[in-house]
């Protein structure tokens, strides 16, 4: 896939150069950097070609193919799940459709403060905060009796334009995020969550290294180069 890829950001570079005195006129210097990055991304273009919300789908897709996180069967929590790009390779990945009949099927459950569009073989908690008490009691309803296999955050503050201060507040999402998996991730489960590289990294790290057996920092290729986000990926949720 990563070949093919690569092959595809030549073409769009090509394409790139092609197109962008058409689509610049009249635009300001930031959209004309937005617009120029856009038809030059090849993962922009994969998304679109395979049907993906949006180009973010491969960077759970790298990461799963690597770590195999999202089996058959598995109950996936997607936080921060708009538009649904994660929500869409986690129901292929865990067969929530019931499409492959030989295979058990999975179930997927998105959460996001903004309104989801409905996606075949996922259930959305749309205008629900994941880091509010009565979110959580709403999405234990929805899960078995089990709990879940795997949580996933690909979520963000609003940038505030202050560094440090984004960094603070995406931690605290992902220690909400840890605290979630307290309450509903089966020991073994894994969890993925986004942080900004920053002060409080190291203490997030370490928060999780004591809730889960294995945690590595991973940057997948689809993340944009100059995109200073990062994932931690925790394994094997220790018995509580």
């Amino acid at each position: 896939m990563w070949k093919r890829i690569q092959r595809s950001c030549i073409h769009m570079s090509a394409v790139c150069l092609k197109k962008t005195p058409l689509h610049l006129k009249g635009k300001s210097t930031a959209d004309k950097r937005w617009l120029i990055r856009q038809l030059s991304d090849p993962f922009v273009k994969a998304a679109h070609e395979q049907n993906y919300r949006c180009r973010s789908a491969f960077k759970l897709i790298e990461m799963d193919d690597k770590y195999r996180l999202l089996k058959p069967g598995f109950t996936v929590i997607d936080c921060g799940a708009a538009p649904g790009a994660w929500s869409q390779v986690a129901v292929q990945r865990v067969n929530s459709t019931g499409e492959s009949v030989d295979l058990p099927k999975g179930s997927v459950i998105g959460i996001d403060i903004l309104h989801i569009f409905p996606l075949d073989g996922a259930q959305f908690l749309t205008n629900h905060d994941i880091t509010s008490p009565s979110t959580h009691t709403a999405l234990e309803r929805l899960l078995p009796e089990a709990g879940a296999d795997v949580i996933l955050s690909d979520m963000a503050p609003n940038a505030s334009g202050f560094r440090e201060l984004d960094h603070e507040r995406l931690v605290s999402m992902c220690l909400s995020m840890l605290d979630l998996a307290d309450k509903v991730l089966r020991p073994g489960g894994s969890l993925i969550c986004k942080y900004w590289d920053g002060g409080l990294a190291h203490m997030l790290q370490q928060r999780l290294f004591s809730a889960f057996q294995d945690v590595r920092t991973v940057k997948p290729r689809a993340s944009r180069k100059e995109s200073a986000e990062l994932f931690f990926l925790a394994r094997m949720l220790k018995k509580r």
